[in-house]
C-alpha cells in the first residue's frame, strides 16, 4: 500500500507505508518525474502500484543527491594511497612508489626508536666518530642501519648514500635497482638525550654516468665505489622527490614530488602516515630567524650588520623574534610552516658551514622552492651547486623569498 505521494510539477516521491526507513530495500524509495507510466516493486501482496510518471532512479534509503558528494568524516587519505594515486596519474612510476614506501618504513621505526630512546639504553654516545669527525650517537648508528636496511629489501635502489658512511653502497646485484637515495638518517641527533626534536631528510635521484667526481690517481676506492660517487655526485636541480620525516610531539612526514609539498602525519591510531596538509605555501616573508648566535663573533662584518638590523625594532617598533632549536628539521619545518628565514653561515672555524649539500641543503632546498621559498648559500642558488666530493659542505640560508633575497644583498 502507498503511504504518501508528494506530488509537484517536475519530481515525485513514492514510499513504501513500512514501519521502519532502514528496513526498505534499495528499490523501495522511487524519484521519478510526471507523465510515465512507472511500476514500482512489490508491497508484498501480489499486486502493483502502477503511477503516471516520467524518468525514474531508485535509490538506497539514506542517499540523496546532495549527500553523495559529502565527504564523510571518517574518510582519510593514507600515505600508501596517495602514493598509489601519483603512481595512476602518472607523476611518478611504480618503482619510485615502492623506494618511497620503504623510507617511510624506516621513519615509522626510527620515530619507535626515538621515542623508546631511554628506555632502550640509546641515549648517549656510541663510542665511534663517522667520516665529518662528529660523535656517533647511538641512534645515528642503529637509524643508519634502519635506512639503509629497508632501502635495500626494496629491491629498487641502485646506489644510497648515507652523512654516517665513509663512501656510497652499491646494492648487492640481487636485490639492485635503479634509484640512487642519499639521506642524513637522523638529523640533530645531539638532541636526543633532552628529548629535542629530531628527524631524517632524503633525497632521492636517478643515476647518471655523465657526472664526474674527482678521485685521485691513487686513490684506494675499487670500481664498485667509484662508479657510486660517479652517480651519486648530481646538482640538487636533478632531484626526482626529496622530503623529511620529524620526530617531535607528533610524527611528520614532508614530502614533494617536484609538484608541490605535502604533508602526512602519523597516526598512531592506524600506524598509517594521513595526509594532513597539501599543497604547503611558505609565507613570501617573515619575522623570525633561525641562527645561532653564539658562532656570531667568527661571521664576517657583513652578516653580523645583517643579524644586528634584524634586532633593530626600525619604525614598526618590532624586531624580528629569534627562534633556534639546534635541528635543522625543527627549524626548518617551523620556518616552512610560519616564514622567516634559518641560517647555518660558514665561520673562522667551518669554512664552508657546518650542513652537507647532499644529504641536507639540496633535499631541503628542494622542498623550500616547492613551496614558494628560497635556499641559497649567500651567493648563488643551492640546487645549482654541482657537488665534487660526497660529504661536501656548503653554507645554507632557507626560508622565505624575501628574506632570503635580503641576506643576499647583505652578503653580495
Amino acid at each position: 500500500m502507498v503511504a504518501a505521494v508528494a506530488a509537484t510539477a517536475s519530481s515525485q516521491l513514492l514510499v513504501s507505508s513500512s514501519r521502519s526507513l532502514s528496513r526498505l530495500s534499495p528499490f523501495q524509495l522511487c524519484v521519478f518525474d510526471s507523465k510515465t507510466l512507472v511500476s514500482c516493486p512489490s508491497n508484498g501482496n501480489g499486486s502493483n502500484n502502477s503511477i503516471k510518471r516520467r524518468h525514474v532512479r531508485c535509490m538506497a534509503v539514506g542517499t540523496a543527491p546532495e549527500a553523495e558528494t559529502k565527504k564523510s568524516g571518517f574518510e582519510i587519505q593514507t600515505l600508501t594511497g596517495w602514493l598509489l594515486k601519483q603512481e595512476q596519474a602518472g607523476t611518478i612510476d611504480a618503482e619510485l612508489t615502492i623506494v618511497l614506501s620503504s623510507i617511510s618504513m624506516a621513519c615509522k621505526q626510527i620515530a619507535s626508536l626515538v621515542q623508546r630512546a631511554s628506555i632502550s639504553n640509546l641515549t648517549g654516545v656510541q663510542g665511534a666518530v663517522n667520516i665529518q669527525g662528529e660523535d656517533q650517537k647511538k641512534l645515528d648508528v642503529v637509524s643508519n642501519e634502519v635506512f639503509s636496511n629497508c632501502l635495500r629489501s626494496s629491491g629498487r635502489t641502485g646506489i644510497i648514500a648515507s652523512e654516517e658512511e665513509d663512501v656510497p653502497v652499491a646494492v648487492e646485484e640481487s636485490y639492485s635497482g635503479n634509484y640512487i637515495v642519499v639521506f642524513d638518517p637522523l638529523d640533530g641527533s645531539s638532541n636526543i638525550d633532552a628529548a629535542v626534536s629530531t628527524g631524517s631528510i632524503f633525497g632521492i635521484y636517478s643515476p647518471n654516468d655523465e657526472c664526474l667526481a674527482e678521485i685521485d690517481d691513487d686513490s684506494t676506492l675499487g670500481s664498485a665505489e667509484q662508479r657510486c660517487v660517479v652517480n651519486v655526485c648530481q646538482p640538487g636541480s636533478n632531484l626526482l622527490a626529496a622530503g623529511y620525516c620529524m620526530y617531535s610531539s607528533s610524527i611528520i612526514f614532508v614530502l614533494t614530488l617536484g609538484n608541490g609539498v605535502y604533508a602526512f602525519t602519523l597516526d598512531p591510531m592506524y600506524g598509517e602516515f594521513v595526509l594532513t596538509q597539501e599543497k604547503i605555501q611558505i609565507p613570501k616573508a617573515g619575522k623570525i630567524y633561525a641562527f645561532n648566535e653564539g658562532n656570531y663573533q667568527l661571521w664576517d662584518d657583513k652578516l653580523k650588520k645583517y643579524i644586528d638590523d634584524l634586532k633593530d625594532p626600525g619604525p614598526s617598533g618590532k624586531p624580528y623574534s629569534a627562534r633556534y632549536i639546534g635541528s635543522l628539521v625543527g627549524d626548518f619545518h617551523r620556518t616552512l610552516l610560519y616564514g622567516g628565514i634559518y641560517g647555518y653561515p660558514r665561520d673562522k672555524k667551518s669554512k664552508n658551514g657546518k650542513l652537507r649539500l647532499l644529504y641536507e641543503c639540496a633535499p631541503m632546498s628542494f622542498i623550500v622552492e616547492q613551496a614558494g621559498g628560497k635556499g641559497s648559500d649567500g651567493h648563488q642558488r643551492i640546487l645549482d651547486i654541482q657537488p665534487v666530493e660526497i660529504h661536501q659542505r656548503v653554507p645554507l640560508y632557507i626560508g622565505s623569498q624575501e628574506e632570503v633575497e635580503k641576506l643576499e644583498k647583505y652578503l653580495a
